[in-house]
């Protein structure tokens, strides 16, 4: 059997968990108080060309995006966010649960528009009544998309722009970050998504790390007691270290750079591959996350070596799947999928 599911299946890319296990006997300070998270911080805030940055570790991504969320937020304010944005669909109502409301906006391959922000915003208040509404109180985007897409640097320059007119903070879920930042035509640098977000994460789990998210707070004094918001949301780990040698292996040589680039090429490559063999696909996803439609039978039969997951509900005779290469994904993986076909 083959694996396509998701980026996250394996454990840790070989670099990391041997710097895992290097410092595995040491003994540090708690909480991401040590010398190891210091580090990883400053790497971070170099890699981003903000000296002030705030970067605080947290353990997974609904984790991070509700602590975020939470810590943005008035408590008469939601989130703005596409109809697919992941906290929307995915993360089980845990912005909800934190007592914010999601606020869709319209969508295309996930992403939002600058000036469908702007309308919303415009259109709440010019209601006599936004006083009894829910408030919109910040953006969220993710990059990529959960269809795989990636904004240009004019479109994240637009909705940049539309939030700080609006006084709203823009929050990037960069849970896969690294994929798009590799992503062919990309246009958007590091340094670009610091630039223009008031806060934004740096996906640890998804892109070769054991678990962990990094997140970047680029304007200083914007969540001023996060730490024990953190701890709150149940997203603080006690052996804290344990994120700080995971992402100062990921940021010290290029690492992180190098998983994303080579992940993004075999995804590449197996789109090559099924589109030579006639396939649709149903987003042009230029990222490590590919979708198709293939006709049921297909499917049935492609299950029966390799592993993917549906996108949606199964179709009458045509149905959308993703399949997702990762730091484990080899050339003859793909290769062998694609002979199935």
């Amino acid at each position: 059997m083959i694996y396509f599911d998701s980026d996250y299946m394996a454990g840790a890319h070989p670099d990391v968990m041997r710097r895992l296990v290097e410092t595995n006997a040491e003994q540090t300070v708690g909480y991401g108080c040590d010398g190891y998270t210091a580090h990883a911080a400053e790497l971070i805030r170099n890699a981003c060309g903000l000296p002030d940055a705030k970067v605080h570790f947290l353990v997974g991504g609904t984790q991070t995006n509700a602590t975020v969320i939470d810590g943005l937020l008035s408590r008469h304010e939601g989130v703005l966010a596409a109809e697919s944005g992941h906290i929307n669909v995915h993360e089980a109502g845990a912005i909800e649960a934190t007592g914010h409301k999601v606020l869709t906006l319209p969508q295309k391959e996930g992403k939002v528009a600058a000036e469908d922000v702007r309308k919303y915003i415009r259109d709440f208040y010019s209601d006599d009544t936004y006083e009894h509404m829910v408030a919109p109180g910040m953006l969220y985007i993710s990059f990529p998309t959960e269809y795989g897409a990636i904004y240009s640097l004019s479109e994240l320059e637009a909705l940049s722009e539309v939030c700080h007119e609006a006084g709203i903070p823009l929050f990037i879920d960069g849970a896969r970050l690294g994929y798009g930042l590799a992503a062919k035509g990309n246009d958007v640098t590091l340094k670009d998504i610091a630039r223009l977000s008031d806060v934004f994460y740096i996906g640890g789990t998804k892109v070769g790390a054991l678990f962990g998210e990094a997140v970047v707070v680029t304007r200083p004094g914007l969540l001023p007691h996060f730490t024990p918001l953190v701890k709150q949301h149940g997203a603080m780990l006690a052996k804290g270290r344990l994120l700080g040698v995971q992402f100062a292996a990921l940021f010290e040589d290029g690492l992180y750079e190098r998983i994303s680039q080579n992940t993004v090429r075999l995804a590449e490559k197996l789109k090559d591959g099924f589109t030579a063999k006639g396939y649709e696909t149903a987003v042009d996803s230029p990222t490590n996350q590919q979708f198709f439609r293939l006709p049921n039978e297909v499917i049935d039969r492609l299950k029966e070596n390799a592993s993917f997951e549906m996108w949606g509900p199964r179709g009458e005779t045509v149905s959308t799947v993703r399949f997702v290469t990762g730091w484990t994904t080899t050339d003859e993986e793909v290769e062998m999928l694609i002979g199935l076909l």
